[in-house]
């Protein structure tokens, strides 16, 4: 098949051709993972919420709130690394790459050690039960255990993501993904088996978030033992101008995480502190619903990633410009037709999912909706940023986003209710990320067109 045929890279068609079919390995790979992350929470959600009932579930998608913004946690390296690895790969220098992947990892490993002390020294100190506002004498019992099992499956995920970046960064984000359709399924069997023999909440936590981590490790070993050997991380590639370079990239990264973590992560934070638990599960089972869209167009927008910045690397700026456009429109016409047909049956989804323990207001769905629009639109622009090492302009707008939208959502969700909160992200988005990129884009793209 002509998927499977590697293409001459010696022209600007063959390398055209290569990186489509990468993009398209790796799209295919991704529907796939994909559809097992949205099996998984189409059987767990229910599941779960039935197991645990309304608080502990709340309590459950609280912390994993928590555990999205401490996204940052690796300060950005991650996607510093892949930036990198992606530059250095469309320049064909191996040993560049080499240099990046074992500064990265060194760097990596030290943060997680950092993470996890300070965590322990802080864990005895904080009253969780207090701090997620929960009721009953299980869920303040188990609140802070279940943080314990979420962040050491955290911690642990630092370095092991290594892995996956470098994956991504060589454009092999199909040979990644492969390896995250094991580890949701095998999450899957653990939540399942957790369920099975009424185990507690910090043990589902872990059958969630462990199982993945201890895949992520196998496909590491796997790969930089066997499939990439002259690109495994060794203490004698590390490198300072190499640690500069991914580091620096990594700031930017971080402080666009931290404010994207603080804009979109917090809602369930929000209205646990304003309203309770049990009003973060009107809003969190929808959200998950309509989270098939940004989920999907994950799938078709993030193997653009490392090829844009492999394509400029070359100085292929037309092939960038005419890809960037046909991933808007895609991105547009996708994130409309699902969140109208997710809006719009959303009771019936619902009710069978879940049966009729969760009735989102008509606001609520309605912001949903109009957000995945947005968020498509978004999508594709910060993937393309982010293969053009355009970073500091979007930490920039994410900082200002981020504060418009938490001060928006206090003051919304007192007369909106749950509504409020994906209202106030509506609000900021466009006021500052929308209209400004919308001015700057054409102007990049000319610029890239014209290096050529």
């Amino acid at each position: 098949m002509a998927v499977f045929e590697r293409h001459d890279l010696a022209t600007e068609q063959g390398r055209s051709s290569e990186r489509h079919r990468k993009i398209v390995l790796t799209a295919a790979a991704a529907a796939i993972a994909k559809a097992v992350q949205a099996g998984s929470f189409l059987i767990s959600v229910p599941l779960t919420l039935q197991y645990l009932g309304p608080e502990r579930f709340g309590l459950w998608m609280t912390i994993s709130s928590v555990i999205v913004m401490l996204g940052f946690a690796d300060l950005g390296i991650g996607n510093g690394l892949l930036n990198a690895v992606s530059e250095a790969s469309g320049k064909g220098d191996n040993e560049a790459i080499r240099r990046y992947i074992s500064s990265a990892f060194f760097i990596l490993g030290g943060i997680a050690l950092g993470t996890l002390a300070i965590f322990l020294l802080a864990y005895p100190f904080i009253s969780w039960a207090s701090l997620f506002n929960v009721k009953s004498p299980l869920a303040a019992q188990e609140s802070g255990y279940a943080v314990l099992a979420f962040i050491l499956c955290f911690v642990l995920n630092i370095p092991a993501g290594i892995v996956q970046r470098t994956q991504m960064g060589l454009q092999m984000g199909f040979v990644a993904h492969i390896w995250q359709i094991a580890g949701g399924v095998l999450s899957l069997l653990a939540i399942l088996l957790a369920i099975h023999l009424q185990l507690s909440l910090p043990w589902l936590v872990f059958a969630l978030a462990g199982t993945p981590v201890l895949v992520a490790a196998l496909n590491g070993m796997l790969f930089f033992g066997g499939a990439r050997p002259d690109v495994r991380p060794a203490k004698r590639f590390l490198s300072r101008e190499a640690m500069r370079k991914v580091t620096h990239a990594g700031l930017l990264f971080l402080v666009l995480q931290i404010a994207a973590a603080a804009a979109f992560a917090s809602d369930n934070i929000v209205i646990a502190r304003m309203l309770g638990p049990e009003a973060v599960t009107q809003y969190a089972v929808p959200e998950k619903m309509f989270s098939v869209v940004p989920m999907l167009l994950g799938m078709i927008l993030m193997p653009l990633w490392p090829a844009y910045g492999e394509a400029m690397a070359k100085g292929d700026g037309r092939w960038v410009r005419t890809i960037f456009g046909r991933s808007l429109k895609i991105a547009l016409a996708v994130a409309s037709i699902l969140a109208f047909l997710l809006g719009y049956f959303a009771a019936d989804i619902l009710s069978l999912w879940v049966g009729h323990q969760v009735s989102p207001p008509l606001m609520l769905l309605l912001g949903m909706a109009v957000w995945k629009v947005f968020e498509g639109w978004g999508m594709a622009v910060g993937v393309f940023l982010n293969g053009a090492n355009i970073v500091r302009l979007q930490a920039a707008l994410a900082t200002l986003m981020a504060v418009l939208a938490i001060t928006l959502k206090i003051a919304l969700i007192g007369p909106m209710g749950v509504a409020g909160v994906v209202w106030a992200t509506i609000i900021a988005y466009v006021t500052v990320t929308f209209v400004p990129l919308s001015l700057v884009i054409p102007r990049l793209l000319r610029r890239f067109e014209i290096a050529k």
